[in-house]
């Protein structure tokens, strides 16, 4: 385990100038929440108010609302400042209820695990 250094703390006192104001958060896992930054720390652990996770599934997408939001910094890839008043995302993305926009990522890995395991089938004929 690694200790934060003077040099890490250049990375967290950069987010002073977005406290306060609207972040896209972009996590490890790919998941991407939306929020106000009302906290961070040394370690760039942030606290979102007003917190959403968007899922995007082709051109369906849905803000799933989860409150106050409390992310660990080493799960952080990317932070962006979002316009307040602006609509983030192009006019051909359609805004689904949550129950759809779950039924819709079902069937995205349904389809994605089958394309693997069809390929892992496919393994012997050694294509290479």
């Amino acid at each position: 385990m690694s200790w934060a250094g003077p040099e890490d703390s250049l990375l967290s006192t950069s987010l002073a100038s977005y406290l306060d104001k609207k972040l896209l958060v972009l996590l490890r896992d790919g998941r991407k929440l939306l929020g106000l930054l009302r906290s961070f720390d040394q370690f760039a652990n942030v606290v979102l108010e007003g917190a959403c996770e968007r899922v995007i599934v082709g051109g369906l997408y849905c803000d799933i609302p989860l409150g106050l939001y409390v992310i660990r910094g080493e799960n952080v890839v990317l932070i962006g400042e979002l316009e307040l008043n602006k609509e983030e995302l192009p006019p051909h993305m359609t805004l689904v209820p949550e129950a759809e926009i779950k039924r819709a990522q079902k069937a995205e890995r349904d389809a994605s695990d089958l394309k693997g395991s069809m390929r892992k089938r496919m393994e012997f004929l050694d294509f290479d």
